[in-house]
């Protein structure tokens, strides 16, 4: 993106005025997951380094490395980039983030 013409019709003032108690609220969230992951149990026989929370830490990284594009980054990042259809899935949702190995049995 250049840094010489503005694509938002807003002021940044204007921009932290309207967003940002909602996407505060937001990163609150976030670390109140965090927090709840820390103070959870393990089972002894579940991976807890779960391939998601390892995604949504890599994608938190992205956030604040200070470089442009980062919505679409961190959405890439979520996406499985595998062009080969599965003959069948393995669950009727979305995991959220690519599990190892791509889009999974």
């Amino acid at each position: 993106m250049n840094a010489d013409k503005p694509t938002c019709p807003m002021s940044r003032s204007e921009v932290v005025e309207r967003y940002f108690m909602e996407h505060r609220a937001r990163v609150i969230d976030i670390a109140a997951f965090l927090d709840r992951l820390d103070r959870a149990q393990s089972n002894g026989d579940e991976d807890d380094d779960d391939f998601r929370v390892r995604a949504l830490r890599e994608a938190i990284e992205l956030l604040i490395d200070g470089q442009p594009g980062r919505a679409r980054r961190v959405l890439e990042h979520f996406s499985d980039h595998t062009t080969e259809p599965i003959e069948s899935a393995g669950t009727k949702g979305a995991y959220g983030a690519v599990p190892p190995g791509g889009a999974g049995p």
